[in-house]
């Protein structure tokens, strides 16, 4: 496909300069290069899981085209310090949303040779047409080397406040949290065995894993122990009891007890118990996880949690939903009552906030008087319903602020998870709602828009 040259004015292509050259290719083909980018990517099942989401596909193909006319404008990256920051800041956020590098690698080789391929099909001589595919080569290469600079420091910092949330996640209230789903597993056992006494229930006997013990399997010890060995003992133990036992108690119907089958579940649940117990022994202290003040967790291992939560629920097709709130007229709090009864009045809304969500779920300070909560496998009715539990929590309970007592409202947005990899769109979308909400009157809940 040739130029289709601007006017009749126009030099000869041969006589244009090799950067206005890849400049004229880049205006009158950039659509058809960014075509044949999601092209190529959409075709990778790995590459569908960022690209295939329309908003992101959308603002993407957009933003790729800009990228390409910066990139054979006029400033050459290899030179440009404005170019090369815009470099790092995409290698962040790639790094940010856990896009691979052989991707970003792969789609900077289409481009490359899509570009080869329409200058093969111009009029030049040959010396000029390796020297332009050598300048478009140059720049493509630099762009992406200064991109995945900054996405190998990103990553690596990414990656060790994985590893320091896994290690706080160890650590903090370890017998507490021990023996509370030593507890939830024992609730589990006893609800089978009394429906199994109960023979007409027989047919629908719940699998460990859809339990509160099970989502706290996923959402909570996945990320605490998940590369053990002792771990992965619990998983397949889990396992057997859903596919294996269970079934096989189904299936006995109105027959004689089989105290075979009961007998090697009872075997599985306290080998699971016990792993619970051997798991525990590998707490490491890591300080500064939690807010010191309300003991929820704090924003350093905010971006962490969304990160592998957004990706569990691509991975499971599984709903998520994050609730940010704000509590009303706060400064008023703090004017009347000091900054100790706005610490007290804090430390309470957070005990209700908690008293009112699953084990599973994340509670984070997110700002001064607001918190995030991350709801797994949560979709927007539950989410609806829980932030509706905890606003009728807080308006009918007095809080105490030293010798006094203050009635406390707060305002909600909630946002879920519609298959943008990014976790900032997912907390932006509940910041645009709970800003609806505080516009809207207060003590009120709004859904985002997504």
């Amino acid at each position: 496909m040739k130029f289709n040259l601007p006017s009749i004015d126009t030099p000869p292509l041969g006589s244009l300069s090799q950067e206005r050259l890849l400049g004229l290719l880049v205006d009158q083909h950039g659509n058809a290069i960014v075509g044949a980018f999601y092209e190529t990517l959409l075709q990778d099942d790995e590459g569908k899981t960022f690209l295939s989401h329309a908003a992101v596909h959308d603002r993407l193909s957009a933003s790729l085209l800009e990228w390409l006319r910066a990139l054979f404008g006029e400033k050459d990256v290899r030179v440009s310090k404005a170019l090369q920051d815009q470099q790092r800041i995409v290698g962040e956020v790639h790094a940010r949303i856990k896009i691979p590098i052989h991707l970003v690698m792969r789609g900077a080789l289409v481009i490359k040779t899509r570009i080869s391929q329409l200058l093969l099909e111009q009029e030049l001589a040959t010396p000029a047409m390796m020297s332009a595919v050598l300048l478009a080569n140059a720049r493509v290469d630099s762009a992406i080397a200064f991109m995945s600079s900054a996405y190998e420091k990103n990553a690596t910092a990414q990656a060790r406040l994985d590893e320091a949330y896994r290690l706080f996640s160890l650590d903090q209230d370890a017998s507490i949290e021990k023996e509370a789903q030593r507890a939830s597993l024992m609730e589990w056992s006893q609800a089978t065995l009394f429906s199994l006494l109960r023979k007409q229930e027989r047919a629908g006997l719940a699998r460990l894993s859809d339990s509160p013990f099970g989502l706290w399997i996923r959402h909570r010890a996945d990320f605490m122990f998940g590369p053990s060995t002792a771990f992965q003992d619990l998983l397949a133990a889990m396992e057997r009891i859903d596919t294996d036992l269970l079934p096989r108690l189904e299936a006995m119907g109105q027959q004689a007890e089989d105290l075979g089958i009961l007998t090697e579940l009872q075997t599985c649940v306290d080998h699971i118990s016990f792993l619970i117990g051997e798991l525990f022994q590998t707490i490491i202290t890591l300080e500064n996880g939690r807010d010191p003040l309300t003991r929820t967790l704090n924003r350093r291992f905010m971006s962490a949690i969304l990160g592998r939560e957004i990706k569990f629920a691509s991975d499971r097709k599984s709903p998520l939903c994050v609730i940010l709130l704000d509590i009303d007229h706060f400064k008023a709090i703090n004017d009347a009552h000091g900054h100790q009864g706005g610490d007290a009045a804090l430390r309470q809304v957070a005990q209700i906030i908690g008293e009112n969500v699953r084990p599973c779920d994340f509670i984070f300070r997110y700002g001064g008087e607001e918190f995030l909560i991350l709801l797994a496998e949560t979709p927007i009715p539950q989410a609806r319903s829980a932030a509706e539990r905890i606003r009728l929590a807080l308006a009918t309970r007095p809080v105490a602020v030293g010798t006094a007592t203050v009635k406390i409202t707060a305002s909600f947005g909630i946002a879920n998870h519609a298959g943008h990899p990014d976790p900032d769109y997912l907390v932006r979308a509940a910041d645009e709602a709970l800003y609806r909400a505080k516009a809207n009157g207060r003590n009120r809940i709004e859904i985002a828009e997504i």
